[in-house]
């Protein structure tokens, strides 16, 4: 019975994440036609607020004594499902935007969203004057106050565990001297699995790490900062299941072991 209930749950929360995110785009598109995005940040939080709330999560923040909140810098954070860049919106205390797939800006309404919104366009075929593209685009939003989240993952976890960094994004912090700060999604993969239709009721704590500054770094210093940066980012995620108590493929909540 518990079960069929979830299942209906889940349909529900759906249905209306659905409505809520198709009527409000518009509108925040309309709004970024003639404002800057950053006149209305307060917003677009309020929306990715009500996205958490829609899809049965809850969201906390919790900052490390060594992340700099004034430092405009590059969150990299693991990646789990498609609710990640709202979920992470949600917790970050900076006016913040990401890279993202150029492919991705043809789906109807998120994409057109994320390019309105000054999003950083990862190109699917990586030429060189895409690239060059994408390195001025960066710099101008980091020059620009504009701090950018990255999944160096570059897709999302079918597991729950962590998988290899991409070097890009590290090889740019360091010749850009852009400061790093590892990100840790926990709980988001009992919230909702890529590949699966299921919403659970879960908490999720986005760790906010010691801020890592790179400049002074040589090119050789890349593999090494993108190991550290890896580590950490997993530790929270290897503690939580350790301490978890529920059975994922069950599809019941692990327990408390991320709160």
């Amino acid at each position: 019975m518990k079960r069929a209930w979830l299942v209906v749950r889940s349909a529900i929360l759906w249905i209306f994440s659905g409505l809520h995110f198709f009527l409000v785009v518009p509108l925040l598109i309309f709004l970024g036609i003639f404002l800057d995005p950053r006149e209305h940040d307060w917003l677009q939080r309020s929306f990715c607020r009500r996205i958490a709330f829609l899809s049965g999560a809850q969201v906390q923040a919790r900052r490390s004594g060594g992340f700099d909140a004034q430092r405009t810098s590059f969150f990299m954070a693991n990646h789990v499902n498609l609710f990640d860049p709202f979920m992470l919106y949600c917790a970050i205390p900076q006016f913040v935007r990401g890279w993202e797939l150029e492919s991705h800006f043809k789906i109807p309404a998120y994409g057109w969203l994320m390019k309105r919104f000054g999003n950083v366009p990862v190109p699917d075929v990586r030429r060189p004057s895409d690239l060059k593209r994408m390195w001025r685009m960066t710099q101008d939003a980091i020059n620009g106050g504009t701090s950018l989240i990255i999944f160096p993952e570059a897709k999302r976890t079918r597991d729950g565990r962590v998988d290899q960094f991409q070097d890009g994004g590290f090889r740019m912090a360091q010749q850009l001297g852009i400061p790093i700060v590892p990100v840790s999604l926990v709980g988001s993969f009992r919230h909702h699995r890529t590949g699966h239709w299921m919403l659970w009721p879960v908490k999720i704590t986005v760790h906010l790490h010691d801020t890592i500054e790179t400049k002074g770094l040589t090119k050789e210093d890349v593999p090494a900062l993108r190991e550290r940066v890896r580590a950490i980012v997993a530790a929270p995620l290897e503690e939580a299941s350790r301490g978890s108590t529920g059975i994922v493929g069950q599809g019941r909540p692990l327990g408390d072991g991320d709160a």
